[in-house]
């Protein structure tokens, strides 16, 4: 059976044939659906798990246990689950565990341009890279069984453009084996002597999973004209064939680690000229130089950003014919928090007061975008938390009276803990404010362990937040409804001038959740507006200003009722009725 299906879901339905049974993930973009598909598999137990790192040794648990596991994750996510990772390395698995990493060149939902193949080869693992649907599948199901073959994990790298591209693949029927978990001290125990007698196993596994890349057809060859050979992978591969079509041999790298050098030499000698086509960081071109080979690459396409057809066509000299150039620079589109946003009205809040905010990673990131341009720092997951206490402890008293730092729930949960456990255990008088939207927002309204449900909407672990922040040591715990406007602003003025560290948890659900109810939208009496623009501060998209009048677009706005409390005249007025 065929079907047309996203990169992601391929993936999804590569686990569900492989006999996957265990999954755990944090959602990141571009990774997120993996997991989300997966879940669809009654067979597969699948749960969103606080962090990376947690997800991750859960599944080792899951492959300890004798059956094949899998995580997911963005590329900074892996920065997160380095920690087993790396020891993973030395350990190996008992069933498959297969980590399927995004990489998001060109940063479209990252806050940074990180290049996972640098993981895999520090951490001494094998790695594949699909180019589309039908090697998302494949890929996946040879994951497993080099897994299982070569006694290691095994990381398959997407990207943006794999991950949310479709393709056409063929499907299988699902087929789950099974290992019996045996008690083994010196493979599992990392203490310094065990894992001293663990590293020389790696390096000979390295080894045969070397002469592995050299044989399979993982890696391929396609012979076309010789005047040049491409060494390409990933998505840059489809762009280099749409490029080129058959008028250059191409060497297809599906395992990016280990690489395999006869191949790669192999290849050079049938070929004229030689030139490597990668995004970001120059790991193959660097592996072709270290072979002794002169190849083209980094001289001629940038390290930074997304490669495009247009992109590389210019780079080798080619002409891009007009009816695929673009004539003019599209428009930006800047990033705005939605109508009815709750972040909306304490970001708005925190700017009137002056606050230094130090931030973190969510869709209330966007707090740092004019007209708000509240949030100062936004550096990764629970730094806020932890940013906050070293800045007011070297501020002293005007950095503490004037200072808070924001972070959501989900992102709380992930990583902002321990931040939160330093500033109880050393006292820093610093004011934490938890952004709770009672969703993971960003990432497309994945539940968490603040929410009640899991993964499948069930009923699940409930954690309460105020209980948590009292047992770490906080004696103030307050809440507030961001849409209220002048409680929040109390709120905060209060907590900035107790002389002890507090929390402020901000509650109201996310706009966009299905269950929240709208009000009517609102609308301007042109009689009363005076075009003061005052409600322009809250820079919310649904109002913008026409013939020096306020207008209110009733297909966007939700009845939050954040811009009344700024309209001084009274022009916002409402119907009253709800939605049903």
């Amino acid at each position: 059976m065929k079907q047309l299906i996203l990169g992601n879901k391929a993936v999804a339905r590569g686990l569900y044939e492989a006999g996957c049974c265990f999954a755990s993930s944090y959602p990141g973009t571009p990774s997120t659906e993996v997991t989300e598909e997966l879940a669809k598999y009654e067979e597969v137990y699948c749960e969103w798990a606080p962090n990376e790192k947690v997800a991750l040794e859960a599944a080792f648990g899951a492959s300890l246990a004798g059956r094949r596991s899998f995580c997911a994750m963005k590329h900074v996510g892996l920065n997160v689950a380095a920690d087993p990772l790396y020891t993973m390395s030395y350990t190996g698995v008992n069933a498959g565990l297969v980590i399927v990493v995004a990489d998001d060149p060109g940063m479209h939902s990252s806050q940074n341009e990180q290049d996972s193949r640098h993981h895999a080869i520090a951490a001494k693992l094998p790695m594949l890279e699909p180019s589309d649907s039908q090697e998302a599948l494949d890929f996946t199901k040879l994951a497993f069984e080099i897994s299982e073959r070569f006694d290691t994990p095994v990381l398959i790298k997407m990207c943006t453009r794999v991950a949310h591209s479709q393709s056409v693949i063929r499907m299988s029927e699902r087929s789950v084996p099974a290992r019996v978990y045996e008690k083994n001290i010196a493979k599992y125990v990392m203490m310094p002597g065990n894992a001293k007698k663990r590293h020389p196993i790696v390096e000979d596994r390295t080894l045969k999973l070397k002469e592995y890349a050299e044989k399979e057809p993982v890696n391929r060859v396609e012979m076309g004209g010789t005047s040049l050979g491409i060494i390409t992978s990933s998505t840059s591969y489809q762009y280099v064939r749409e490029v080129f079509g058959d008028s250059v041999s191409i060497l297809k790298i599906g395992m990016v680690n280990p690489l395999p050098d006869q191949l790669i030499l192999s290849f050079a000698g049938k070929v004229d000229s030689l030139a490597v086509v990668e995004e970001l960081d120059p790991i193959l071109e660097t592996h072709c130089k270290a072979l002794g080979l002169k190849v083209k690459g980094k001289d001629v396409l940038p390290v930074c950003g997304e490669f495009s057809q247009n992109m590389i066509a210019k780079a080798f000299g080619k002409e891009v014919p007009d009816r695929l150039a673009l004539p003019e620079a599209l428009p930006l589109r800047p990033p705005v928090m939605c109508p009815g946003c709750p972040h909306r009205g304490l970001f708005y809040t925190l700017r009137k007061i002056g606050c230094t905010v130090l931030g973190d990673i969510g869709c209330y990131t966007l707090g740092a975008v004019p007209p708000l341009a509240a949030m100062e720092t936004c550096l990764c997951m629970g730094a806020s938390v932890s940013s906050i206490h070293g800045f007011n402890q070297m501020g002293g008293a005007d950095a503490e009276k004037n200072t808070v730092c924001v972070i959501g729930d989900s992102t709380f949960m992930h990583s902002g803990m321990t931040g939160l456990a330093n500033i109880a255990y050393n006292q820093s008088n610093s004011t934490v404010i938890i952004l709770d939207n009672s969703i993971t927002g960003m990432t497309g309204h994945q539940q968490n362990p603040t929410t009640g449900y899991n993964i499948k909407g069930d009923p699940a672990g409930k954690i309460d937040l105020e209980a948590l922040c009292h047992a770490m040591g906080f004696a103030r715990v307050k809440v507030t409804d961001p849409y209220d406007l002048g409680a929040c602003e109390k709120v905060v003025r209060e907590e900035l001038e107790v002389p002890e560290p507090s929390v402020i948890i901000s509650r109201r659900p996310c706009a966009l959740l299905k269950y929240v109810k709208k009000k009517a939208p609102l609308r301007v009496s042109p009689e009363k507006c005076r075009g003061c623009t005052s409600c322009m501060k809250v820079g919310c998209p649904a109002i913008s200003i026409r013939d020096k009048k306020a207008v209110v677009d009733a297909t966007l706005c939700i009845g939050c009722g954040v811009c009344t409390q700024l309209c001084r005249f009274g022009a916002f007025e409402s119907d009253g009725k709800e939605e049903a």
